[in-house]
């Protein structure tokens, strides 16, 4: 096997937020109580999924908005934000209102692209503007210039007693350097780099060569930490699904086995026209799963995780889920508690 990776830095999780749409308030209660218990276990981050006309987060900000004033330690994330449905300005003003209330923990993970489904929803979205909105990076660096505090208007001054400013209020200065761009690709990779960005990469990726999973991830690693000006020392975080059944009932670990086995076969091969390809669920005790990890050369690169919770699970298999994340894969992976 492998040497272990260096010690693991920062333990974190990701949780998707569904809800029953005749009850969505149970759900995003849901949602809160395990960023509480996430804080209180020790996690370094909380992230929290973004799902447009599904049953899942719809409005991170605000959900993170209120777990701000729940929670006191834990950073709170968004994996990710896609801009195609988002006003830069807007949104900023949003991002640096609740970072300034979160004691600046807020965390926001950014994707460019146009909205899942554009032709269905461009006349809702967009109905003036639909042929004319731009989807690529340029959207992204808009909010990524209003964040760092550059003019967003030409007027700036007082008139009567109305104070106007030229940037984004409030501005959150630190905010900045905790954007994050969540990308599959080696363009995607170069330009989260080339921008300063810190960089995002999940348990999809996009089979531009013909390489396993780890292999792929690895090279985006490398690719964004070349372009960087940190170089080495940019920040990068890893999003596998992972599911520890150290203190799982015999119910719950016949579940994950079985929840996994039906995921396995999109693995095997890149899927759809973009060639996307999924990594392998991990189930089993938490020193199986480390075994697995620090045989990942991904993984051996990285000092920062946000692992993916699954989405279709109840709120007691989360609690059991991310219990064991802390308390017995975390140490497995050299992690001091927060």
């Amino acid at each position: 096997m492998p040497l272990p990776s260096q010690p693991l830095r920062k333990l974190g999780f990701l949780t998707i937020g569904l809800f029953d749409e005749t009850d969505p308030r149970a759900g995003h209660e849901s949602t809160l109580e395990v960023i509480e218990l996430g804080e209180q276990l020790g996690f370094d981050s909380a992230w929290v999924r973004h799902r447009h006309l599904q049953h899942g987060i719809s409005s991170p900000v605000a959900v993170l908005a209120a777990a701000s004033q729940r929670t006191r330690r834990i950073a709170l994330g968004t994996a990710v934000i896609p801009m195609g449905w988002e006003n830069p300005l807007r949104l900023a003003e949003d991002l640096a209102t609740v970072d300034i209330l979160s004691g600046g923990r807020l965390n926001p993970g950014l994707s460019a692209g146009p909205p899942t489904h554009w032709e269905d929803v461009k006349h809702a979205l967009y109905p003036d503007t639909a042929d004319a909105e731009d989807f690529g990076y340029r959207r992204v660096r808009r909010l990524l210039d209003a964040v760092r505090g550059e003019p967003v208007t030409t007027f700036r001054g007082t008139e009567g007693f109305e104070v106007y400013s030229d940037r984004v209020q409030p501005h959150s200065p630190g905010l900045a350097g905790r954007l994050w761009y969540g990308g599959g690709s080696l363009r995607s990779a170069r330009w989260a780099g080339e921008n300063g960005l810190n960089f995002l990469t999940s348990n999809v990726v996009k089979a531009e060569e013909p390489a396993g999973f780890a292999d792929i991830q690895l090279s985006l690693v490398r690719e964004f930490r070349a372009h960087h000006p940190d170089g080495d020392r940019a920040r990068v975080s890893q999003g596998l699904v992972v599911i520890p059944t150290d203190s799982a009932t015999p119910a719950q670990r016949a579940k994950y086995t079985e929840y996994a086995a039906k995921r396995t076969p999109r693995t095997a091969a890149p899927q759809g026209p973009r060639r996307l390809l999924f990594a392998p669920d991990l189930v089993g005790t938490s020193a199986e799963i480390a075994g697995r990890l620090h045989a990942d050369p991904a993984f051996r690169e990285v000092d920062e995780v946000a692992f993916a919770l699954p989405f279709t699970f109840e709120h007691d298999d989360y609690v059991q889920i991310l219990t064991d994340i802390a308390t017995k894969l975390g140490p497995e992976l050299g992690r001091q508690p927060a």
